[in-house]
């Protein structure tokens, strides 16, 4: 294959789009805050200002949970999981002297026993977040290619490819949250093609025959698709055809079913081709031996099966929920998507209200920018007292 010269193209010629994110959330105040903003001044460049990569002073940063803060104690706005399962005690940290294993044995060992797939074809990092950020760097060169994504889906996607001056080719899912018929014509030439499956914020879910569909549409793509909710319905998973196409890879994490949020492990699952060109650009030490030891015992037999029965109750109090949302929504108006993992989506038509009713309890819940999810609210699964809550708020 001829080498691209990235001379022929400087990176300062082509910045990089603002492509509004799919997933971009907002504060649930921000719904009920009618207040107008005053115009801003034009200030004198900062000396940061002058030397940043220009692109970047017009890129608006993924707005995670803790950044966008809330007021409440019911914190439902960030999938993480109730539980805290994590026995300290039986912890080893004496050799927090010594630098971490670049890629743990025990850990990636674990993973290869729980996932069932190879070890050569395992990569941990700091969350999903990292192997996103990893694959772009490798595959990617700036001010040439770009990637493709679905949405709404999760910002990370588009915002990672625009902090490293890649284009995001911004494809749309259909109004049953499935993908278009013309995705493979609308994302050939995307070098990576990101499918979160089940979708967040959605948590819609694309059939796996389908998937596979577009694994094969795509030979010459990398297709990405993000699991990072798949202990919630594990039957959609395609970790199990990674021997058959070497242009599929999986992004997993302990974040969410395993309730790890805090520990900041996640996995990238591909063939061997594609894991040792990740292993040129990843970190020297991406996991810090703390996590790697809270993620072992996670993924130990008797973690897995308490994920399994975490992942149980959720599910059930998620269902209390959707059921609560739906009867309102018949009331009052609105909609609510079937959830696929521990989270639900919904859609009202006075949203406003809703939002209100939220924050004077002490709700904090999720909200979004994208004009499709304009009157959609995302409440994540929490514990039988949260969930009692919030079903009787509704319910009155």
């Amino acid at each position: 294959m001829s080498q691209v010269s990235v001379k022929k193209v400087p990176v300062k010629q082509m910045p990089v789009k603002k492509v509004p994110s799919a997933n971009a959330a907002i504060n649930i105040q921000a719904i009920t805050d009618l207040e107008t903003k005053e115009p801003q001044s034009t200030a004198p460049a900062t000396l940061a200002a002058r030397l940043a990569r220009p692109e970047l002073l017009e890129l608006t940063p993924y707005q995670s949970a803790r950044r966008l803060g809330g007021q409440g104690d019911i914190w439902i706005n960030a999938n993480e999981s109730p539980f805290n399962n994590v026995a300290v005690g039986e912890l080893d940290f004496t050799k927090l002297n010594r630098y971490p294993e670049c890629q743990p044995p025990a850990l990636i060992n674990a993973y290869s026993q729980y996932s069932g797939v190879a070890e050569s074809k395992i990569v941990a990092s700091r969350g999903a977040d990292e192997a996103i950020e990893l694959l772009i760097r490798a595959f990617c060169i700036p001010g040439i290619d770009s990637i493709a994504t679905f949405g709404p889906t999760y910002g990370m996607y588009a915002i990672s490819a625009q902090t490293f001056n890649v284009g995001v080719t911004a494809l749309r899912l259909t109004s049953d949250y499935g993908l278009p018929a013309d995705f493979a014509t609308a994302a050939r030439g995307a070098k990576l093609v990101f499918i979160c499956n089940p979708n967040n914020p959605t948590g819609t879910v694309i059939d796996k025959a389908n998937i596979e569909q577009a694994i094969q549409a795509l030979p010459d793509s990398l297709v990405v698709v993000d699991e990072a909710y798949i202990e919630f319905c594990p039957e959609y998973s395609v970790a199990d055809l990674l021997e058959t196409y070497p242009n599929l890879v999986v992004l997993r994490t302990l974040s969410k079913a395993f309730a790890l949020a805090g520990a900041r492990c996640g996995f990238l699952l591909a063939n061997e081709d594609i894991i040792n060109i990740i292993m040129r650009v990843i970190a020297p030490y991406p996991v810090p031996l703390p996590v790697s030891e809270v993620a072992v015992q996670a993924l130990s037999p008797a973690g897995i099966a308490r994920m399994k029965t975490q992942v149980n109750e959720l599910n059930a109090q998620g269902e209390r929920l959707a059921a609560a949302l739906n009867l309102y929504c018949e009331q009052w108006g609105g909609a609510v998507l079937t959830p696929n993992g521990n989270y639900v989506l919904a859609e009202f038509d006075d949203v406003a209200k809703v939002a209100k009713l939220l924050i004077d309890n002490g709700i904090v819940a999720r909200a979004y920018k994208d004009p499709r999810l304009a009157k959609a609210i995302r409440f994540s699964f929490s514990s039988k007292a949260d969930t009692d809550r919030i079903v009787s708020l509704f319910e009155s």
